[in-house]
């Protein structure tokens, strides 16, 4: 895959995926910032003075098919050489729901797939696949679970964070000395993420730079 641009809301999620990156070239890591907003206004900047010939939007994905479990790779194409080699690699063809926060408890998942039949929730690719398509740039979403459909977050993320979207690391470290009895499951989550981190990377290595 030649002059790809892959995007993440979140360093986190990229991180496994740029220590592999530097060695290969024509692959461009964008860390858009969380939500639709923040991923158009990093993606249209970009675009602005480089032309990639495609363009993938990655990172988390809560779970809302109650199949899915974590560190599965799900993904969006319109590409069947695209989706051939995710496949390959045991990714998954999947409906994907953007929302414009994010969904902590397992029932509000529940009412949101049988709404909408979606297998899972992120917020920045609707966004980015349509800019994508203005600007007649293939586009391919590739997501891996990080939680659930039967997962309750720890904290309600949404009241944890900055006016931009971001993660107060103040507000969190209140909300842990009010509810100490939730640092177990804020671990879990820490190491789910960074299994399902790792997992994406190691998919997306493939994908783009096959042997």
């Amino acid at each position: 895959m030649k002059s790809a641009l892959v995007c993440f809301a979140l360093e986190e999620e990229a991180a496994p995926f740029r220590r592999l990156a530097p060695a290969y070239t024509g692959v461009s890591i964008l860390i858009t910032g969380i939500g639709q907003k923040n991923a158009e206004t990093s993606v249209r900047k970009f675009l602005k003075n480089n032309s990639p010939g495609q363009v993938l939007t990655c990172g988390f994905a809560g779970g809302l098919n109650p199949e899915l479990k974590i560190g599965d790779v799900v993904f969006l194409t319109l590409q069947r050489t695209l989706w051939d080699a995710l496949a390959t690699q045991g990714a998954r063809s999947a409906y994907f729901l953007s929302g414009n926060r994010i969904i902590t408890t397992a029932a509000e998942k529940a009412e949101l797939r049988r709404k909408t039949r979606q297998d899972a929730v992120e917020m920045e690719s609707a966004h980015i696949q349509l800019i994508c398509r203005e600007r007649k740039i293939p586009c391919t979403t590739v997501r891996v679970i990080s939680d659930t459909a039967q997962e309750n977050l720890p904290f309600d993320f949404n009241q944890l964070s900055k006016p931009d979207s971001s993660l107060d690391f103040g507000k969190l470290a209140w909300a842990i000395a009010k509810s100490p009895g939730k640092i177990p499951a804020l671990l879990r989550l820490r190491k789910n993420t960074s299994l399902a981190a790792q997992r994406l990377a190691e998919v997306l290595a493939k994908v783009i730079w096959p042997k």
